[in-house]
């Protein structure tokens, strides 16, 4: 079930079921962002497909997957032109095959807990060119010149629940 249609260009929160799910919400939790009911996110890039992350690296997947499911998108809420959206789009296929991995979530913790070894994970994270379904989201938008936080995070700091609650702040809902 989506709540509007999707345009090329927004991105979408979705909830994951299973361990998976479960882990990544303790993980959001631990990271101070709270019980969100989002885990995953990805790029519609048109004509029914997205850029999604994933453990075997970010694919390019039928929207379809998520029939049935509630997906929170980005249309109307955050603002794109058309060579906006070209671009996100453009971005999001670039990064198709980008290995998934699991040391960004140890970059967020040391982040949160403001370790000594925030910085150099930060760095190694960052040259190993590996992203998080959160992480590819902001870094399209980026490289579109769009920001989505205005903090200007680091997208490696960025999770899902991140995204879904920029979201429900730009709706109230």
């Amino acid at each position: 079930m989506t709540d509007t249609s999707p345009r090329p260009g927004d991105f979408a929160v979705v909830p994951m079921d299973g361990r998976t799910g479960r882990l990544i919400r303790i993980g959001q939790f631990l990271n101070g962002d709270g019980f969100s009911d989002y885990e995953h996110a990805f790029v519609f890039v048109g004509d029914g497909l997205l850029v999604e992350a994933q453990p075997g690296g970010a694919a390019l997947n039928p929207l379809g997957n998520y029939d049935g499911r509630h997906v929170l998108w980005s249309t109307d809420r955050i603002p794109l032109t058309d060579d906006q959206r070209t671009a996100v789009t453009t971005a999001a296929r670039s990064y198709i095959g980008t290995p998934y991995s699991f040391a960004d979530y140890l970059a967020l913790g040391a982040h949160r807990l403001h370790l000594p070894a925030g910085p150099p994970l930060r760095k190694y994270v960052a040259s190993t060119k590996h992203m998080i379904c959160s992480q590819l989201v902001d870094q399209c938008y980026r490289d579109a010149g769009v920001h989505l936080f205005d903090d200007h995070r680091w997208s490696g700091y960025v999770t899902p629940a991140d995204l879904a609650n920029l979201l429900t702040r730009r709706t109230g809902g």
